[in-house]
């Protein structure tokens, strides 16, 4: 139970005001219906004069809070603020409208007391006047500070967004020195995109200020106009007092309105002239600037001293200006000594020397790296660029659950030494493959390879090298009809980037990510690494069977099925490649499904006999020294069979599987993954025994 907190006028319940205050979205609606009835509904003068004095208070509340902020955007909901009150002035000029016109005849009072107020202090009892200083007031409004607010948010928002790609490279080149880590680049270009969405918002909402400026003009004349026939016709009034009448209230009430009006003006104006330098303010920033000359201050002190001799002058209001500023042109030296003296003894004070950077940082290199042109920059700092993170952070995912494989952090940087469109994938530091995207194009590929039939540029996609096309969008529904494959700008990187990524696996796969995917097993498989390593095998081996694994892109998430064959195979050899080899045997189930087509069966090709022998006896030496020792012409002749066996099946759709016997296995892979990498090649061993088969043919 929440206990009331005691303060010196009796008790609080602190748990209320903090209910209050939590639905402002609540609160924000029932304002907005309650100025929307206003319009609608009748008011009684009792309400039309706290809605006056509501006004005034909201306006002047704004103007404050503007001269306290350090920079526009601490306001950023200031368009938002400007709407509501804009709608709150209209809302009353219905109200008195309504009342002017039903009950002025009634006397001054009928619009309430604070119309009454403003119409008899401001008029001085003549309605003339107080024409003439609505007029006025408007004119300023509408004219000056509102024209001017306007025309600089309109200016600020162009030379905003002008500036957006010069400083959005200047985040991109900060984060790839080091200067700042991801979180402070990515909240530079969230702040960098508000301010620019600010200035857009205050250009259009510079109107609202301006047409509620027209509106009590048209307001003022009609009820004017209609409230001296009013009196007249229905009233039966004389025209002097029927127009002395209604002119004044209709005037003191379009200075009630107008006033909070002309104090929500000055602070747009004030708002959208602020540098957004980090001082105290608007206040500290102007005396401040003004104050830095004295020499200034004191030849206006001496001019105001002249002009006061002058004939017919009234001296003393000249003195006194004169005086002020004297004083202040001779004690302004004084304290700017000061603060010299005092900026100087802070800067002598011994600071704690720089630590330098280690050189050994220089030596991390990025273990996958993207390297964009200038012009692809807004693949990172746009919605483009978010789904492109987000495709990446996907195919982390992917990669962890297909293969096991958890994928290093992806840095991406700029590179103004490639082409403006141009792209770089990084492996290690090393150029691992490259491309050039269009921006705001799609690229259209046919899956058959056939020449696409739409207008765009040809090129060549960059992850497979099939041919195809960078369109405009508004292609895209029929290129979809005819069957085309279409993929926009980042998903062209990502699919290049998980192929990149697949074809250099076991090269990423470090001592210390083995490491890492031991530690993170089960408890229940921890005893299984303690048995394994380091007394069967080290981790530096076993990080070598993994690598082996994922060259040949096999899964290696079921890790305690790969530590139990390593167990099995580590007490007969310690052979590298033979203790991979036993591995596969284990994961023949996993290897088998993921070789069967949607048929059910798995396409096989298979070695003649000849081909076996051939191979079994060109393998020579013992152990680790085992290797093949063919003649160069009958590897020619292998290559030559296997390419033309492949590329026959390939022209009918299908991509089979090369078998051949458990000793030459490694062998033969060897030789075709310099050809056709893409080729897979079983033993026997590692086509599990419930596995459905289709032999095609025979090399």
């Amino acid at each position: 139970m929440t206990n009331p907190v005691e303060t010196g006028g009796g008790d609080f319940d602190m748990t209320a005001l903090n209910r209050l205050f939590a639905r402002s979205d609540m609160w924000l609606a029932v304002g907005l219906i309650s100025i929307v009835m206003m319009m609608i509904i009748p008011m009684p003068t009792f309400v039309v004069d706290m809605g006056l004095t509501l006004s005034l208070t909201f306006s002047v509340i704004i103007l404050m809070t503007v001269l306290f902020i350090k920079k526009a955007l601490d306001l950023s909901s200031f368009p938002t603020i400007l709407l509501i009150a804009t709608l709150l002035r209209l809302a009353l000029n219905l109200g008195t409208t309504r009342l002017i016109l039903s009950h002025g005849n009634e006397g001054t009072d009928a619009a309430g007391m604070v119309v009454e107020a403003f119409a008899g202090f401001i008029m001085s009892g003549n309605f003339v006047i107080g024409m003439i200083v609505f007029a006025i007031l408007t004119i300023v409004n509408f004219v000056v500070i509102t024209k001017g607010s306007g025309r600089i948010a309109e200016v600020a928002a162009r030379f905003t967004l002008d500036a957006m790609p010069g400083k959005q490279m200047a985040i991109d080149a900060d984060l790839s020195s080091g200067m700042i880590d991801e979180a402070t680049a990515r909240s530079r270009r969230k702040e960098l995109e508000n301010e620019s969405n600010f200035f857009g918002s205050m250009d259009g909402a510079s109107k609202f200020v301006r047409g509620d400026a027209i509106a009590g003009l048209i307001i003022t004349f009609v009820n004017i106009i209609g409230g001296t026939i009013i009196g007249m016709v229905m009233h039966h009034m004389e025209f002097m007092k029927a127009a002395d009448t209604y002119i004044r209230l209709t005037i003191g009430d379009g200075i009630a309105t107008q006033v909070p009006a002309l104090i929500v003006s000055i602070a747009a104006g004030f708002l959208v002239s602020k540098t957004g330098s980090a001082d105290d303010g608007t206040k500290t920033s102007m005396f401040g600037q003004l104050g830095a000359y004295p020499i200034a201050l004191g030849f206006t002190a001496g001019l105001l001293g002249i002009m006061s001799l002058m004939p017919g002058i009234p001296k003393i209001p000249f003195w006194i200006l004169a005086g002020v500023l004297g004083y202040f042109a001779w004690k302004m030296p004084q304290v700017q000594r000061e603060l010299a003296d005092k900026q100087a003894m802070e800067n002598a004070a011994p600071l704690a020397p720089v630590a330098e950077e280690p050189i050994a940082r220089s030596l991390a290199i990025d273990t996958i790296r993207i390297e964009l042109g200038y012009g692809l920059l807004a693949l990172v700092n746009s919605e483009a660029g978010q789904r492109l993170t987000d495709q990446i952070k996907g195919l982390r995912r992917q990669l962890a659950s297909d293969m096991g494989f958890v994928l290093p952090s992806v840095r991406i940087q700029d590179n103004l030494q490639l082409a403006p469109n141009t792209y770089v994938m990084r492996i290690k530091e090393i150029e691992a493959g490259r491309g050039t995207l269009r921006p705001g194009m799609l690229l259209i590929m046919d899956p058959r390879g056939d020449t696409i039939a739409l207008p765009g540029e040809p090129t060549t996609e960059p992850a497979f090298g099939l041919p195809a096309v960078w369109s405009d969008p508004g292609y895209r529904e029929e290129a979809l009809f005819k069957g085309y494959t279409v993929v926009d700008t980042p998903t062209v990187v990502t699919t290049h980037l998980t192929e990149i990524v697949k074809d250099n696996m076991s090269e990423m796969l470090t001592y210390s990510e083995t490491q890492k995917l031991l530690d993170e097993l089960d408890k229940e498989h921890q005893k299984l690494v303690a048995d394994v390593i380091p007394s069967q095998i080290t981790i530096g081996g076993l990080q070598r069977v993994l690598q082996n694994l994922l060259s040949e892109r096999i899964s290696i998430r079921d890790l305690p099925s790969i530590l139990e064959g390593v167990s099995e195979a580590s007490a007969v050899t310690r052979n590298i490649t033979a203790i991979t080899e036993h591995v596969r045997a284990r994961l023949s189930r996993q290897i088998s499904e993921s070789h069967t087509r949607d048929t059910g069966f798995i396409p096989l090709v298979t070695l003649s006999p000849e081909w076996e022998q051939a191979f079994a006896e060109s393998i020579v030496g013992e152990g680790e020294e085992k290797q093949l020792a063919m003649a160069p012409s009958r590897l020619q002749q292998f290559i030559n069979a296997v390419r033309t066996t492949f590329d026959k099946h390939a022209q009918m759709g299908e991509t089979p599987v090369l078998l051949t016997s458990p000793g030459i296995r490694p062998y033969v892979r060897s030789i075709v993954e310099r050809f056709r990498s893409s080729t897979t090649v079983v033993s026997q061993n590692e086509i599990h025994s419930k596995a459905r088969i289709k032999t095609l043919g025979q090399i």
